[in-house]
């Protein structure tokens, strides 16, 4: 009987051993479960910050897509009115050079008329003498044939003036 309360000691022994054994992996097992709920939801909100990331570098790629055509635009307009400005400078240049042509034409021109109003003047003057002196020739002439001349008749007087 010894021997059966013996082999009943050790099978409340083995028994509670086994018990034992099955609460703390029992136990374990909790423990394990939590801390992988608990790195499951760390593991999501690291996902959902990545999600967030990932839109947020999209939003900025597709914004600076955007930017990069907008410079792109602006380049070209800026290289489109540097032309232009060299092509205005050019027109401006050959302005300037005709202005300049067309003031050296009139300032020719205006010496010339110049100088034709002078002559003009001087042929004027000339004309007035000459015929001044024409007009003293005739009166002088005039006067010879009055000396001469017979009063009595008619275009003699007229022309002596009597």
């Amino acid at each position: 009987m010894k021997l059966a309360i013996c082999l009943a000691f050790l099978s409340v022994a083995v028994v509670a051993v086994m018990i034992f054994q099955a609460v703390r992996q029992e136990l374990n097992l909790r423990v394990l479960k939590s801390r992988t709920v608990e790195n499951t939801e760390q593991i999501k909100r690291k996902e959902n910050t990545i999600i967030e990331v990932k839109s947020k570098i999209q939003a900025m790629k597709s914004k600076l897509v955007f930017v990069n055509t907008n410079i792109d635009t602006l380049k070209k307009k800026k290289t489109d009115s540097d032309q232009k400005a060299q092509d205005l400078s050019k027109n401006l240049q050959t302005c300037n050079t005709e202005k300049e042509d067309v003031e050296k034409k009139t300032s020719g021109m205006r010496e010339s008329m110049t100088k034709l109003k002078a002559d003009h003047e001087q042929a004027k003057k000339k004309a007035e003498e000459d015929i001044q002196s024409l007009k003293q020739q005739i009166l002088d002439r005039d006067k010879a044939i009055c000396a001469f001349a017979d009063t009595s008749k008619e275009e003699a007087r007229r022309l002596c003036g009597l």
